[in-house]
């Protein structure tokens, strides 16, 4: 004989499962998106709005959704901040950000060198503020003199500013960049640098957008072959267009161009767990339309990474 009790047990155990099925089979990508988002940090460059205060570049980066930023600390008027002025104005964007339930999660730099003016105070004010990776500054190749020569070089550079990072704790991360003479862009090259040093203090911030100006079909073996090395991911878009000096890249929203959203669905086999970066090089106006260009890249990114 069933009782109002057993009734009452049984139709909230019935209903209970029912209504978790119902959810697990009507928003399956919802859990994937929920894991995946937990798992990368996703942030943005600020380098578009680096001319804001640091009040209202932490509420743009609120409004756009992004969990933190890739601040540029560059010198002669190139960042948001002067690398001299990193121990009194670093901690001030960061406590505006930390207000939003936001973080300073990646520095970029100049640096190329441990004898570079402020590189050692900019990164302990980094370290101390627990800003744990930045972004290397650049190296070019003088393509009249032997190449070999030039990676033996810069290798040594290289394993010293990991030297010093193993000491304050921090990881730097070296962006592939394209271009004819730039160091890192066949990404070989900076592999055969790096491949000794330990990757907790000397990484690379792999652009996949970057890898497939390079290697076009060939970025899964340049981003293989990193795999181990990552400090953060770079992504934004772009199409190859034909103009008066040859053909050049022309930069996109997110999804209109060549980037294959297949890099991502890799990206989640591997261990990688630091932060993906949003870089916008397209013109996306200011205020507003530039707010919302880049929250539709962002729903793309995440639309990308749950699939």
């Amino acid at each position: 004989m069933n009782t109002p009790d057993s009734l009452t047990r049984r139709k909230f155990v019935t209903t209970t499962a029912a209504a978790a099925a119902a959810l697990v089979t009507a928003s399956p990508s919802l859990f994937a998106q929920n894991t995946t988002e937990k798992r990368f940090k996703i942030i943005g460059f600020t380098k578009p709005f680096q001319k804001l205060n640091f009040e209202d570049t932490a509420d743009t980066v609120a409004e756009i959704g992004w969990d933190g930023i890739e601040c540029p600390v560059r010198p002669r008027g190139q960042g948001q901040i002067e690398p001299e002025r990193a121990p009194d104005e670093l901690p001030k964007l960061v406590e505006a950000l930390k207000q939003r339930g936001k973080e300073l999660t990646l520095m970029t730099t100049a640096i190329t060198s441990v004898s570079q003016p402020h590189t050692e105070q900019l990164l302990r004010t980094a370290a101390k503020l627990g800003i744990r990776r930045y972004r290397l500054g650049f190296w070019k190749y003088d393509l009249a003199k032997p190449i070999p020569d030039q990676v033996t070089k810069i290798g040594t550079q290289l394993r010293d500013l990991a030297a010093l990072n193993a000491e304050l704790g921090i990881q730097a991360g070296f962006q592939n960049h394209p271009g004819r003479d730039y160091v890192g862009a066949p990404v070989w090259d900076l592999w055969t640098m790096i491949k000794d040093t330990d990757p907790r203090h000397m990484g690379v911030c792999f652009d996949i957008g970057h890898a497939t100006i390079e290697g076009g079909l060939s970025w899964p073996i340049e981003a293989r072959l990193m795999e181990t090395q990552l400090t953060a991911v770079f992504v934004k878009d772009f199409l190859w267009q034909r103009t008066d000096r040859g053909w050049r890249e022309q930069w996109v929203p997110l999804g209109d161009g060549m980037v294959d959203k297949a890099f991502f669905k890799w990206l989640k086999t591997t261990s990688f767990t630091g932060p993906i970066c949003q870089h916008h090089e397209y013109d996306h106006g200011e205020g507003k339309p530039m707010i919302t260009k880049m929250q539709k890249d962002l729903k793309v990114l995440r639309e990308w990474l749950a699939a």
